[in-house]
């Protein structure tokens, strides 16, 4: 027993030791930790009190504000200049305020443009010279017109040409008779006077709306009908060829999207895929035809269709690690408030949310039933504005216009869908029309150049919105649009600096700080 308790009491004044050495150590750790912690918290500080300096000594040397009102002569002037900021107040919940966080920075822009299309083309080319060189002045030219950047183009056919073509003889799976000899009388010249008038750099990307009538179980190209399977492989390697054609002409592909409105059936050139369908397209056949032939860096976009859809299409194909190493991002258009005339711009959030690393580009809208009696109504051009506004804050970062030039009747098209374009030109008098929605997209793409930054941006009124950018040069951009048939006075906070501002009824405004 003895042995037993002298064992015990060894044991218990050991363990005693090892408390002790152990507690001691434990309270060094914790000094440790405290003074690490101290550390952190006094680092981060630093940083918040730094950033706050920051804001709080924001220099604004230079500032201009252009305008548009729709129901004026007033379109892109420059109506103000050197503002005079002062420190920040609390506004009044009755005032209009614009609030920018110039700290807080989301996507990356990548441009602005609109679709260079057979109709387009053809129009162009019944102008003058003169009024060509103004038309890609007007649309190209930075300092003179309003700076595009992005181009969408066909892969043959679509309503907006004058007719139904493929690049093949009908029949020709193999390609063998692949040729895009018909594009090289207008659309083509058409396209490379946009990027010589962009200063050599145009980002284009390409759309078909539907395969050859033999590769279709409905045996034509207009009105809906499916890809067969068996030409599948046929199809996906037709993109290879178009890209490369296109690029020995001159003009680089930047991508491509797999099927322009992919759940419409059409009185024109049109296809159906599922979103199982379009993903298996992309997984096996399309992006492994694009890696085959060294083209695996060409950006590839799905969905291109409407908003309503867009959050179930790609959860679909991007949920699908095999189909989503093909897709750069998703492409969308606007004519889902055909419902009820209300924008679905929740289901860009949505998908900006569920797939932050995938990028969000509008590819198409346009004002539809061409009416030569509407063409000044202030609401086409605010459809523009009150879209760009919206899909930019929520994640997207190009936005593209449908057709970039139609004619005096909304066509050409070979099946009647005469539309609206930003421009027409009257193919019996010469002229060119530029309309309100010309300039108000010039508010955005004029001034948000590629590489900016979208800035975190709020309002406080209903009838007031924004977005905000700011370039790599360091200035920043806002674009504030008032829908309302009154004119308002509103503040423009940039970080901690306050301004106070006015805009006229029915206008868009763009200021530039620097």
């Amino acid at each position: 027993m003895y042995n037993h308790f002298k064992h015990r009491s060894k044991t218990i004044n050991m363990n005693f030791k090892n408390f002790i050495k152990n507690s001691s150590m434990f309270l060094i750790l914790l000094f440790l930790i405290g003074s690490c912690g101290e550390k952190q918290q006094e680092n981060n500080d630093k940083l918040l009190i730094s950033n706050e300096e920051k804001v709080a000594n924001l220099q604004i040397t230079k500032s201009a504000v252009y305008s548009t009102t729709a129901t004026s002569d007033v379109k892109l002037q420059l109506t103000s200049q050197n503002l005079s900021f002062s420190n920040f107040n609390q506004p009044l919940e009755t005032e209009a305020s614009i609030f920018i966080n110039t700290s807080k920075l989301h996507q990356t822009f990548l441009g602005i443009g609109a679709a260079l299309t057979d109709a387009a083309a053809e129009t162009f080319y019944k102008l003058d010279n003169e009024q060509q060189k103004l038309f890609m002045e007007a649309y190209y030219s930075v300092d003179k017109g309003i700076g595009y950047s992005l181009g969408r183009t066909i892969i043959h056919s679509c309503d907006f040409s004058s007719g139904s073509y493929t690049y093949i003889e009908e029949g020709d799976s193999d390609l063998k008779t692949f040729s895009i000899e018909h594009d090289k009388q207008f659309r083509i010249p058409f396209t490379k006077l946009a990027i010589e008038a962009a200063g050599g750099e145009l980002t284009m990307y390409a759309s078909p709306w539907s395969p050859p009538s033999f590769m279709k179980t409905n045996g034509e190209m207009l009105n809906g009908g499916k890809l067969k399977p068996e030409f599948a492989q046929s199809w996906a390697n037709y993109y290879t060829k178009f890209i490369k054609a296109y690029e020995r002409e001159g003009i680089p592909i930047w991508g491509l999207s797999v099927q322009n409105e992919p759940m419409a059936t059409q009185i024109w050139e049109s296809c159906i895929y599922t979103a199982e369908e379009e993903r298996d397209f992309v997984k096996n056949y399309l992006g492994p035809a694009l890696e085959k032939e060294g083209l695996a860096d060409k950006k590839l976009i799905v969905w291109d269709h409407n908003r309503d859809l867009l959050f179930e299409r790609a959860n679909v194909i991007l949920s699908d690690p095999e189909a989503s190493k093909y897709v750069w991002g998703t492409g969308f258009h606007w004519y889902e408030d055909w419902k009820d005339g209300t924008p679905m711009y929740k289901n860009v959030d949505a998908v900006n949310d569920a797939f932050p690393d995938k990028k969000l580009i509008f590819t198409e809208g346009c004002n539809e039933k061409y009416d030569v009696s509407r063409i000044e109504d202030p609401k086409l051009a605010e459809r523009y504005g009150k879209a760009m506004i919206n899909d930019f804050n929520n994640g997207t970062v190009a936005w593209t216009d449908w057709n970039i030039l139609l004619d005096e009747t909304g066509g050409p098209n070979h099946v009647g869908n005469l539309c609206f374009a930003p421009v027409h030109g009257d193919t019996q008098t010469g002229k060119l029309t530029f309309t309100n929605s010309y300039y108000y997209i010039g508010h955005f793409s004029k001034f948000i150049r590629p590489g900016a930054k979208r800035i975190s941006t709020g309002t406080t009124a209903n009838h007031l919105s924004a977005t905000s950018f700011k370039n790599i040069d360091g200035s920043i951009i806002i674009v504030a649009l008032n829908e309302s048939d009154k004119a308002i006075d509103y503040m423009l906070t940039v970080d901690k600096k306050t301004t106070n501002l006015n805009m006229l009824a029915r206008s868009i405004q763009t200021i530039v700080l620097n």
